[in-house]
């Protein structure tokens, strides 16, 4: 466990209400190296975001434990698990989560704000030259396509240097030849800054751009399957 970035441990997540208990996940085991992409596939429904949610820390399971960097997610209290997303984690969702009232600079500042980077403005205008968005650092996500949105997304997530990215279906919103800039991309920032990426996805084209692919049944670990992706060349 301690030379693996991500080590998710016999994990369970079941809910109950009046009508009995609801079995989300099941066992799930499995970690993750520094630089390794995997992708997680199943269909709707299976427990791929909830496990994304668990590795997150922002959901908890019912039973066993995740490590990041070596720490004991669930050890932590809710601070502490928040520190350890600022420092550690990058995210990138479907639906962008970019904050309306904010520039797309003021987007991607936040989280380097929030870190007390004195450096904030200029380590943000450089992310978004890097995704090509030089030229709309003062445009509110308003009035910015889904491609441009989630390049915004792409350089907050990025514009940290976070050690490991958990991307949530980045393309579902997307229209085909936009999805696939965008992925190109994510791949690139991924490679170039090192990080291991944990990617949901219903694409087996994207999954097997990934070192690995996970498939989750009926909230259990169905398969893990090595691709022929060599680690550092997604």
């Amino acid at each position: 466990m301690s030379d693996s970035i991500i080590a998710v441990s016999q994990v369970c997540k079941s809910v109950s209400d009046s009508t009995g208990t609801l079995q989300i996940l099941h066992n799930i085991d499995f970690s993750l190296q520094a630089r390794e992409a995997v992708a997680i596939v199943g269909a709707s429904g299976s427990g791929k975001s909830t496990l994304l949610s668990i590795i997150a820390g922002l959901d908890t399971p019912s039973s066993g434990t995740v490590h990041i960097a070596g720490q004991n997610v669930f050890a932590l209290d809710e601070d502490a698990r928040a520190a350890l997303r600022a420092r550690q984690i990058g995210f990138v969702f479907q639906s962008f989560q970019l904050l309306g009232n904010l520039t797309a600079l003021e987007n991607v500042m936040l989280p380097l704000e929030l870190s007390g980077r004195k450096d904030a403005r200029k380590a943000a205008a450089a992310m978004l030259e890097r995704v090509g968005l030089s030229q709309r650092l003062q445009a509110y996500p308003k009035v910015l396509s889904g491609g441009e949105q989630q390049r915004v997304a792409l350089a907050r997530a990025f514009v940290v240097q976070p050690a490991v990215l958990l991307a949530d279906e980045p393309t579902g919103s997307l229209d085909f030849a936009t999805g696939e800039t965008i992925m190109a991309l994510m791949f690139e920032l991924n490679r170039e800054l090192g990080t291991t990426l944990v990617l949901v996805t219903h694409d087996r084209a994207i999954a097997q751009r990934c070192q690995r692919c996970l498939t989750i049944e009926a909230g259990c670990l169905a398969s893990d399957v090595s691709t022929t992706v060599p680690l550092g060349h997604i």
